[in-house]
Formats: C-alpha cells, structure tokens, sequence
C-alpha cells in the first residue's frame, strides 16, 4: 500500500493531463507541482521564507552531495533536514545516480555501487542502494529515490539495457534497505531512447511496492522530440494510481508538454541558475535583463506578476545589478522566477481541474515560447548562419551539470571538466592567494607593482578572474592606496581564447573588452594606467626569462599528459633561478605526488592547497620559508 495516499482528482479531456494530491509526512502536495532544486540544503540565492512566498510546497535535496557535507551525523544531530534547514514542508532526494553519471572519471563503479572519492576531505565512498536510502534516511527526506545507472540517452541499445537491468537490482535493495521506515520510496524507469527497454522498465517497477515512479535519463542529450515522445511512452506504461515524476526537466515549455503527457511532478535548476544569468521568464516572454535595452526602463520586470521583485523594483534597476554582477541581482530574479514557476503549475492544475486543459495547452504552447517582443534580441533581416562551435583542435563543451568549457579534439581532455572555470579560478587562484588584499597598500607609500604571471592562458579564465578582482577593488579603494598590477599571460596555442571569445554567450567572464583587445594586440590596460596585461605568445620556455619576476604564478598548464615538460624539476628550477632572492608563491590545480616532488627538489617548499571540484587538495608552492608558514595550507617541506 503506497504511503503517500496518492489521489487523481482530475484527468482533462484532450489529453493526459491530471491533476492529484498526495500526503507526505510533512504535509499535502497538489500535482502539477514543481520542485526547487536545493542541492546542499539550500535552493541558491533563496531563503525557505522567499522560496515558501513564491509558492514552493516541495524542495529536493541531493544524497550525494549532502553526504560528503556535512554528513549523517549533523542531520542525525538536528533530527532531520527540515529542523536543519527550516523548511517545514515535504523534501524529496534524489539517491545520488546522475552524479554516478556526470562524474564518470571521478568514479569506480561496480555491482555493489559507485566509489567516489570526496572532493571535500579526500575520503572515499561507496554509494550503493543501501547507504544511498541509509543516508536519505538520516536526512529525513518525505520522498526518497532509489540509486540508478544514468546513461545518456543516445546510448546504444546493449548499454542502455544493461544500465537498465543494474537499475532494477539496484531498485529491488533498495525497496528492501528501506524496510518499515515510513518515508515514501520511488523507483526510477530508466532505458536511454529505446522503446522496448522502456516499455521493459515500466512493467518491472510496477510490480513492485514504490509509492511512486520516476521517468529518468531524459535531458542528457536527446532531442525535445524525442523527450516528449519517450516521455509519452512512458507514461502510457505507468500506473494512474501513483505519482509520476519526470527528472531534471526543465524549461517553462518542457514542463508543459510533459503535463500534457500525463506527468504530476518535476525539478530543474533552471529557474535559479538562468536568474543568475540575468534571465526572467515574463508574461511576454523571456528577458535578458543584461542587455542594454532595459538601461532606462522603468516599468517592472512582469506588470502581472505579484512577486515581491516586480512590485518594488525597476527593470533599469535589475538591469544594473546583472551588469554590476551583484548578488541582490541573483536573488530577485530568483523570486520572480520561482513565482512564475509556480503560478504555472497552479495555472495548469486550474485548468485541469475545469477540465479545459487542452485549450489551455494549445494557448500557452507559443506563450510559452516567446522573447521579449517588445525589444527584439535580433534584427528581423535573416541573420547569417553560425559556424560550428570548434575552432583548429577545439571545440566548445557543454557540462552535464550546465556550464560551459573548452575540451582539446586530440586528447578528449576538458578544460574544468568538473566545476565552471569562473568559480575554480575564484577558489584555486584568486581567493587563495589573497589577491584581493595584496591589492591594497599603505596610503602615502610608494607601492611595488605587483607582477602575477598566468602560465597557461586557455580561455583566460584565471586572468580574468584576476581582472575583476583588481575591478572590484578599484572601485572601492581609496585612490592612495591602489596598487599597479601586471599580469603576464603566457600561452603558445590561442584558439582556445579565440574560440571562446568568439562565443562569449557560452562565458560569462569574458563579456569584457580586455579579452579581445589582448588577442588584436597583444596587451590591453585599464583606463586608470594601474592594471596591464600583456600575452607572451609561443613556448613558456623560452618566453619567461624576458618576463617581470612575479609575486604570485597561476600555473595552469593544460595538463601533465598534454604540457609534460611543464612540469619537470627542471623547469620549476629555472623559475626559481629567475626569481632569485624574492619572495614569489606558485599555485596550481595538480596535487600529483611526482609534481610535488619536482617542486622540491627544484628548492620551492611545498604545500597542501584547497579542494576543488573533485579533487581533495591542490598545490602550494613558495620560494621563501616564510611564505609557507603566513600560508594557511600545511606546508609539506
């Protein structure tokens, strides 16, 4: 007997759509619901009070993340996720299978599950069914979620169909690690694009005692066509007395068709993620409110929405902040994103329920669809077609978790394969470092140019981070106290900055004109005269030797297998020769022992740095004693 008393309350006629309740252990849910995607126990940028006004009644949590941090113990501590988080309404997690998925190279996967190691403290985990439901059990979650095997969903037939068979043994201890707790269970049909293996899983899992089904790897590579068509499928095997969930799905118009074909529930980081983005989803369309059009625009974001962002604030004034990228700017095109959501998802459960759903469907399919008309994005003459997003050995890649890198033809190697280049620069490089207090100097003195080198420019994602520091800091310092920076970037191949540069929409840190001033001429400089940066084009070594002795060195070369004579005793030898008796500190991604151990021999004293992404600890390495012991890594030698 399901533990969530499901209820249909309405099936529309014309379609699939329905309309039910359920009862969790923290209250009623009424379908079509939408569920914001609150990763680590927290939906970015909202609070529960901002995400409960904006209409939430379910939040998902992730078993994976929320094991490595803060782990079991806090949330035995606090007697579940909601006391922790102070959300008094339903939460469903999800088992951690599409990390198993997005991180296939940071995984050993088997029988008995998924080994992870922690990119939190470096301990290694085994996520199988049963510590999957053990720790969803610790959470406290109303709905938990079997573990599964995602796989793309352009998988060939034997791989999807062996994903599928793991998928139900996977389901089955689940079912039986879950025992008499009361928390309701969900099992997950799995299959790739291939009707018979999902006509398949839908019959297996429904002989089974889930108080729910799930319709999963959908979204990972697969047509919108395709989705809805296998989305259809799906549901047409499905049982009508038990929720259905379709995951990671999506967009506004995602979300409409797949109610239309007979799914009650969905999650989906776009919401929050897009408003980080500077895009609103309005009743006359999407919004990019980074364009310069809204500059002046003082009516606000949505005249019929009832957020709190679109009664007080202006579009010139939400404008202002995506340019400025505050982080105010985030947090109210959350709320207006979520209210949208939201008062969809009521919208069509009215409808519904009036039995009026396929009128409705037909009216908001292209409302659904549309731009801000009122200021067309594009000039109505035909626009000339864009070439493929490769440039020589090099092509644009798009993350499963949704950013954007650079990913090298001949090797198959990504540039930050794991977290968006923006945020690993900030973590590795920028906040490490203390970049933004070597910025400042004692008004009166005489300040030193502070010389940072940037071995291995790429995308120019680590200089540019560095950029908007020394941008951030001039805005708000004194003038007495600024100090010049050079940043000496050196790279031999640029087709990866020119590729990125030539679609800066997929990189948000390069929508600046320093970027592409530095690839036309070889440098550029700040108005003010304190910041320069210049290119040293061709090989590192035989470039660095004419270059300024460097504070700091971003050392980011593409990788030990790619630029292995980077990273030899000798080359961080001739380093320390060229920077002699001054004090210089070198940070880099790699925590390889054969790296450290070059680092010193070559006479650096060596530390352990932070975490990033995946990895349990990266490097620090530093020319004077000193500099390890101010350090806050362990120094190593």
């Amino acid at each position: 007997m399901s533990r969530l008393n499901f209820t249909l309350a309405q099936e529309a006629a014309g379609s699939k759509a329905r309309a039910a309740s359920f009862t969790t252990l923290h209250g009623e849910v009424q379908t079509p619901v939408f569920m914001p995607v609150g990763t680590q126990a927290t939906v970015k940028s909202m609070t529960a009070d901002t995400l409960r006004t904006a209409g939430a009644t379910v939040l998902l949590a992730n078993t994976y993340h929320l094991l490595l941090r803060p782990g079991p113990e806090v949330f035995k501590q606090f007697g579940g996720i909601h006391n922790f988080m102070q959300w008094d309404r339903p939460v469903l997690t999800d088992s951690g299978g599409f990390q198993i998925f997005s991180l296939p190279n940071e995984r050993a996967m088997n029988e008995d599950g998924a080994l992870f190691k922690s990119y939190v403290d470096g301990r290694v985990y085994l996520l199988s069914p049963e510590t999957s439901i053990g720790m969803q059990k610790d959470i406290g979650s109303d709905i938990m979620m079997v573990l599964d095997q995602c796989i793309p969903s352009t998988a060939p037939h034997d791989q999807a169909e062996a994903a599928m068979q793991l998928t139900h043994r996977w389901a089955e201890r689940s079912l039986r690690a879950r025992g008499d707790s009361p928390q309701a269970l969900f099992g997950i049909v799995q299959g790739a694009c291939h009707e018979d293996l999902r006509i398949k899983s839908a019959a297996f899992l429904r002989q089974r005692e889930f108080d729910g089904l799930a319709i999963g790897g959908l979204a990972v590579g697969e047509t919108h066509e395709e989705r809805y068509a296998f989305t259809n499928l799906a549901t047409e095997h499905l049982p009508k007395n038990l929720p259905r969930y379709l995951m990671g799905v999506g967009t506004p118009i995602d979300i409409l068709e797949a109610v239309h074909r007979g799914v009650d529930m969905f999650d989906c980081i776009i919401p929050s993620q897009l408003a980080q983005r500077g895009v609103a989803f309005t009743s006359q369309g999407k919004f990019m409110l980074r364009r310069g059009v809204y500059k002046l625009d003082e009516a606000p974001l949505d005249s019929v929405c009832p957020c709190a962002t679109c009664r007080t604030y202006s579009r010139a004034y939400i404008h202002h902040l995506v340019k400025a990228d505050e982080t105010l700017g985030w947090h109210l095109l959350s709320v207006h994103n979520f209210t949208f959501y939201h008062r969809l998802m009521a919208e069509m459960r009215a409808s519904i329920l009036r039995n009026d759903f396929a009128a409705y469907y037909t009216r908001m399919r292209p409302e659904l669809m549309r731009t801000d008309e009122d200021n067309p994005a594009r000039p109505s003459k035909p626009c000339r077609k864009r070439g493929p997003a490769r440039l020589g050995d090099y092509e644009i890649h798009r993350s499963p978790q949704g950013f954007n890198s650079i990913r090298q033809l001949s090797s198959g190697e990504i540039m930050h394969s794991v977290s968006p280049p923006e945020e690993e620069a900030n973590l590795l490089y920028i906040e490490q470092s203390a970049l933004a207090a070597r910025l400042g100097s004692d008004p009166g003195a005489s300040p030193a140019e502070l010389v940072i080198w940037d071995v291995g420019l790429g995308a120019a994602s680590n200089a540019m981070a560095a950029l908007h520091c020394f941008e951030k800091h001039y805005a708000a310092a004194p003038e007495a106290t600024r100090r010049p920076v050079r940043l000496v970037s050196f790279e031999r191949d640029l087709d990866p900055l020119r590729l990125a540069a030539r679609d800066a929409s997929y990189f948000p840190h390069l929508r600046h004109g320093a970027p592409h001033e530095l690839l036309r001429h070889g440098g550029w400089s700040h108005a003010s005269g304190l910041f320069k940066w210049e290119l040293h084009e061709g090989d590192f070594l035989e470039k660095f030797s004419v270059a300024a002795v460097p504070e700091l060195i971003f050392y980011d070369p593409f990788s030990a297998k790619t630029d292995s004579p980077l990273w030899t005793c000798e080359v961080f030898a001739r380093i320390a020769a060229h920077i002699g008796a001054q004090s210089a500190e070198l940070y880099t991604y790699s925590a390889a022992t054969s790296v450290r151990v070059a680092l010193l021999a070559a006479g650096f004293f060596v530390a352990e740095g932070v975490a990033t992404g995946p990895k349990a600890s990266t490097t620090v390495a530093f020319t004077q004693a000193r500099g390890a012991s101010d350090g806050s890594a362990v120094a190593r030698g």
